[in-house]
């Protein structure tokens, strides 16, 4: 059997972000003995151990993580070198028409993705855009999107997703609370302090490789990001928020971030579509506008 340089990538990298070969195998569409047996060999070529593997867990080893980071990056060139061959041969920009339906978290989409959408819909006259901005996963088959941008770890699905910008959780607090409460100083000195919920039941933290889980709870619950922001700003207690909420606030100095050692890995922001055998142009052309558009963001930050 010939081996590629690629064989066991796509299948580690999904592995890594599911934390389950099951959850791999649903994503990837292949059996779980295929993902195994995948991993194994890749391991073998590596000579590295990647995974820690238990009945009940499955997680990065030191190694799995530094090579993770690189095949992130490999796999985004990689998706640039196909969308960028998709738009060629989906013509020239004439071909980019008809209507765009897409959907998209409200309060991520209105900062980031619809200016980036509006400029798209400016440089292709023949293209309409209908744009369904909520926190509800829509089914795209069901509903007939083209289209969605969701935030954070994939639900396994037989959608095809493509990483479209990083996205880091921060938990963070306000000097004023931080001197009336102190400072959390573990993981578990979380649960003596009062928490700012908003759309997840949990927060994910990262504790020596391993997933942390732990359940928010206190006097205040909102699912808008920007609430949550505005409350943590006044001292009513700790928040977990991406980095695209926080990053200004400590900077200035407004808020502290907190455990960082404990960070949670990357997440990511995804464009997903429904499987075709042809893409249209269209999608092509919003994935790649969307990917360029919020890396100059963060570029310029």
């Amino acid at each position: 059997m010939t081996v590629s340089g690629w064989d066991g990538i796509d299948e580690f990298v999904a592995v890594a972000e599911t934390g389950s070969f099951s959850r791999a195998a649903e994503r990837l569409r292949v059996s779980s003995s295929h993902v195994s047996r995948s991993v194994a060999r890749l391991e073998d070529r590596l000579q590295a151990r990647l995974f820690y593997r238990t009945t009940r867990k499955v997680s990065l080893t030191e190694s799995g993580r530094a090579f993770l980071a690189r095949c992130r990056r490999l796999a985004e060139q990689r998706d640039d070198a196909f969308l960028a061959v998709g738009a060629l041969q989906g013509g020239s920009d004439s071909d980019v028409k008809g209507v765009l339906r897409m959907t998209c978290a409200t309060a991520y989409g209105e900062q980031f993705v619809m200016p980036l959408i509006n400029d798209l819909m400016e440089r292709h006259p023949q293209l309409s855009i209908e744009v369904e901005l909520t926190n509800r996963q829509l089914d795209l088959v069901q509903e007939g999107y083209d289209l969605a941008i969701r935030l954070g770890r994939l639900s396994e699905s037989s959608l095809v997703a493509t990483r479209i910008a990083p996205r880091v959780m921060h938990l963070c607090a306000a000097p004023s609370y931080l001197e009336r409460h102190g400072c959390p100083d573990s993981l578990t000195s979380l649960a003596t302090h009062q928490c700012l919920v908003g759309t997840s039941d949990h927060w994910l933290f990262d504790d020596s490789g391993q997933d942390w889980l732990f359940r928010p709870r206190g006097r205040w619950r909102c699912n808008s990001g920007f609430s949550v922001l505005d409350a943590a700003l006044r001292g009513f207690g700790l928040c977990q928020l991406p980095d695209y909420y926080v990053k200004d606030p400590v900077a200035e100095g407004r808020l502290v971030s907190l455990l960082d050692r404990h960070r949670p890995p990357n997440t990511a922001v995804w464009a997903v579509y429904p499987q075709k055998r042809h893409v249209p142009a269209k999608v092509h052309a919003a994935i790649r506008h969307l990917k360029d558009g919020l890396a100059r963001r963060q570029e310029y930050r």
